[in-house]
């Protein structure tokens, strides 16, 4: 397992232990989702700086291949002509670009397996990015339903529930309301009627007064001789 592989693997553990205990699921998958954007894209720059060093390596080996075989021709060429030495020099040549051709080409087994190993990698980490993408469209539509919800629940509990006013409170304090000044209607009315008899009363009680006053004084002139 390569040290990236264990790094993802790493990084995946944590974000589902993270999500576990995370208020906001969207925000920590966002924050995951932009970590996960940014190593592909630094995996991708890899990928094709390997690309391009394995097509470097396996061009230096093709290369010693080629003067492998041009050696080996001249070493041939020079034993028909008589020419041992050049046949030697000329092998000798050989030898140095075979050992050359072995090195760049395990060079080139190694970094285009290399290359295949990120290739894979960078699939997966794709395919990674795409899960949770999914995932956070689903807990982005969970987290909106349960706004809405909570400021449904806020809304009914400002209008109607134990801080708030509830209709039929309010229908009662109102009619409670009406009674009050009705009774005080009522009472001014009776307090007008009562103040209105007293008057009539004191006026009755003066005038048998008067009337009475008024039969002494007859009463009297007549005692004295007046007539009427």
């Amino acid at each position: 397992m390569s040290i990236m592989k264990r790094v993802r693997d790493i990084t995946v553990a944590t974000l589902n232990e993270r999500l576990e205990k995370s208020e906001d699921p969207v925000r920590m998958i966002d924050q995951f989702l932009w970590s996960t954007r940014e190593d592909i894209i630094q995996a991708e720059k890899l990928y094709q700086q390997y690309t391009a060093h394995s097509n470097h390596l396996k061009a230096q080996w093709l290369q010693a291949e080629q003067q492998k075989e041009r050696r080996e021709n001249q070493a041939l060429t020079a034993l028909k002509a008589g020419e041992e030495n050049m046949a030697r020099i000329a092998l000798h040549e050989k030898a140095s670009a075979e050992e050359r051709s072995a090195q760049y080409r395990e060079l080139y087994e190694q970094s285009r397996q290399n290359t295949i190993d990120l290739e894979d990698q960078l699939r997966e980490m794709r395919s990674e990015y795409q899960t949770v993408y999914d995932k956070r469209e689903y807990y982005a539509a969970r987290m909106e339903s349960l706004r809405l919800q909570q400021r449904m629940n806020s809304r009914y509990q400002a209008g109607f529930g134990e801080q708030g006013v509830q209709p039929g409170a309010a229908f009662r304090r109102m009619e409670d309301r009406i009674s009050d000044l009705e009774h005080e209607a009522k009472s001014l009315r009776d307090i007008r009627r009562m103040g209105q008899e007293f008057v009539t009363e004191a006026g009755n009680t003066l005038q048998s007064v008067i009337e009475r006053e008024l039969e002494q004084l007859k009463r009297k002139l007549d005692k004295e001789g007046w007539s009427s």
